[in-house]
């Protein structure tokens, strides 16, 4: 009796795939996605890098830093080194101006050659003598004369300070203009670019592809962070510009006045800045191409605007100041300086920055529904209302 022999089984001939023939998908892994706090950090590290890779922003941000070094330069030479009226006065008049100060003092032989004096543009001013005059002496001046001259010269009652202010009217105005400047452009700058990048992923359909992967509110509050990391990283290197140039040029009055103010305006501007670039964030959203923009930011961007402006007129004016600095888009700037010019209670930038703070959490709130609901509507700007809807 014969065994039959097994029939080997033939090898599978293996599956030759052309290029044009998609590969197998891999196995899905069961280990999740990245976490929220992952997720947004990846978008912040991506916002972050592109901007520091961008020679536009490098230039701009050195600009901005040697304009910062400058003024502080200029302001300590400027307080070394005050401006002297030039005066023009006679051997009959030369004791009127004995213990005034900031004038350069010419003596003339009569009073004919002091008014040539100022004829000839020597001299601002001429002090002559006027038996009329209720002093005595006349003033002439070419076509104007100096008012800090005038206010010297003038006969005013005694006045006395219950609490004088250790700030001059330039240093107010400059510390005014320092504060509203920085605020306005770190702002606009870092606003108007989330804006522009949301716009631009929204054009290339990027958004697409990234909220497939990660959570949309993680987008948003990457770009939010990222930005904000980086508009503070310029106001920190602004304060230590401010800290070194004041302490190297003597300015040291001046430095321990603004060392409070300047850690108070860093804090006030984290909350506004956040505030505001989530609303830059929405406001992106609603629109699909770049030229329009500007029909959703311009609200955003007079709210920046309007501190920068109603600070410098209103600087010399407590009761403006007072009501800035509690309203949420422009206590960044009025509270610091109110605290410069010490018309601010212990209290009040505590009360201002939680107030700051219950705005920029209803702000974040807004911003996400609207970045949420029109990111990924192309085509026709979407108005506030459509975009509010769930």
């Amino acid at each position: 009796m014969s065994t039959p022999t097994p029939t080997p089984t033939p090898a599978p001939t293996p599956t030759r795939r052309t290029p044009n023939t998609p590969a197998r998908p891999a196995a899905a892994s069961t280990s999740g996605g990245p976490s929220f706090a992952h997720s947004a950090w990846l978008v912040a590290e991506r916002e972050i890098g592109s901007k520091l890779r961008s020679k536009a922003f490098v230039i701009s941000s050195v600009i901005m830093m040697l304009f910062a070094l400058a003024g502080v330069v200029w302001g300590g030479i400027a307080a070394a080194n005050p401006s002297h009226t030039p005066v023009a006065v006679t051997s009959q008049t030369s004791a009127v101006v004995q213990g005034m100060q900031n004038l350069d003092v010419t003596t003339a032989a009569s009073d004919d050659a002091a008014i040539a004096l100022v004829r000839d543009g020597k001299v601002d001013a001429a002090i002559v003598a006027d038996a009329a005059s209720p002093t005595h002496v006349k003033l002439v001046g070419k076509d104007k004369v100096p008012s800090e001259l005038v206010a010297q010269l003038s006969a005013t009652p005694t006045v006395q300070l219950l609490t004088p202010s250790s700030q001059d009217a330039l240093l107010r105005y400059l510390v005014a203009i320092g504060f509203g400047v920085v605020f306005l452009f770190a702002a606009s700058l870092f606003g108007s670019t989330i804006a522009q990048s949301v716009v631009e992923e929204k054009q290339t359909r990027i958004v697409e592809i990234l909220i497939s992967a990660i959570p949309v509110r993680a987008l948003l509050a990457g770009k939010v962070v990222g930005n904000t990391i980086l508009a503070m990283g310029q106001i920190i290197v602004l304060v230590a510009i401010a800290i070194v140039g004041l302490s190297v040029t003597g300015q040291s009055a001046v430095l321990s006045g603004l060392g409070g103010p300047m850690v108070w305006f860093a804090v006030f501007f984290l909350f506004g800045f956040v505030l505001l670039a989530s609303l830059f964030a929405g406001a992106g959203a609603m629109v699909s191409r770049q030229e329009d923009i500007g029909s959703t930011t311009m609200p955003i961007t007079m709210l920046i605007l309007a501190p920068y402006i109603l600070v410098i007129i209103f600087n010399d004016n407590p009761i403006v100041l007072t009501v800035m600095s509690y309203v949420p888009f422009s206590a960044p700037v009025a509270m610091p300086l109110r605290l410069y010019l010490g018309d601010a209670l212990w209290w009040e930038p505590l009360v201002s920055l939680v107030l700051l703070i219950a705005t920029c959490a209803a702000a974040i709130a807004v911003g996400s529904k609207i970045y949420r609901n029109a990111i990924l509507r192309m085509g026709a700007r979407v108005t506030l209302a459509e975009a509010l809807k769930a």
